[in-house]
């Protein structure tokens, strides 16, 4: 499933001024596409950091937040000519250091390859999942606490009974890609997946 976080509305709305890609426009909007889904994939997880309890790192991610957010106001050629990925590294930095202050201390499965792996009966609470490949693991009825999971890739994995509700830094496509059912619990902002039963 793809899920541009608000990206395209705010392309077609803002930046090219209520024009659409029919209108002459593909080109150039399909080039900044990309940028602006960056931008508002880091406006997400910011959101998200405001509302965790790292009071030390509150200013920081709200003065990052105010950054990103003008950032997306910039013009077509603004936008192609911002070094996202610059952006992005930043982002992630503080939001690794948000995530050292709330998950705990867990293990460390940054980036792991865990493809189809039976992780039923490990204890992820609060694990390090930041980039790891979960495709088609096992975590039915797991309870992950407050894993970090920025950036895992969840695609055919049985999250069936699975308690994702304090998880870090889901996403609806993360969600979407996974196999759930009515009682996986998840984070309040996202909601149930129609195709979980």
């Amino acid at each position: 499933m793809f899920d541009c976080f608000g990206a395209g509305q705010q392309l077609t709305q803002v930046t090219f001024g209520g024009r659409t890609w029919r209108e002459g426009r593909a080109p150039e909007q399909f080039a900044v596409l990309p940028v602006m889904r960056q931008l508002h994939e880091s406006l997400w997880y910011l959101t998200e950091a405001l509302d965790l309890p790292v009071a030390a790192l509150h200013d920081e991610v709200r003065t990052t937040l105010a950054r990103t957010e003008r950032l997306t106001a910039g013009s077509p050629d603004e936008l192609l000519a911002l070094d996202v990925g610059a952006h992005r590294r930043a982002v992630g930095e503080l939001l690794g250091r948000v995530i050292d202050l709330v998950r705990g201390g867990g293990p460390d499965h940054r980036n792991a390859d865990l493809m189809g792996r039976d992780l039923r009966r490990r204890d992820l609470r609060g694990a390090s999942l930041r980039g790891a490949y979960l495709i088609g693991a096992d975590l039915r009825g797991a309870d992950l606490g407050t894993a970090d999971l920025l950036g895992a890739d969840l695609r055919a994995s049985d999250v069936r009974g699975a308690d994702l509700s304090r998880c870090l830094f889901l996403t609806r496509p993360q969600v979407a890609a996974a196999r759930g059912d009515m009682s996986t619990r998840l984070p309040v902002a996202l909601e149930r997946p129609a195709h979980w039963r």
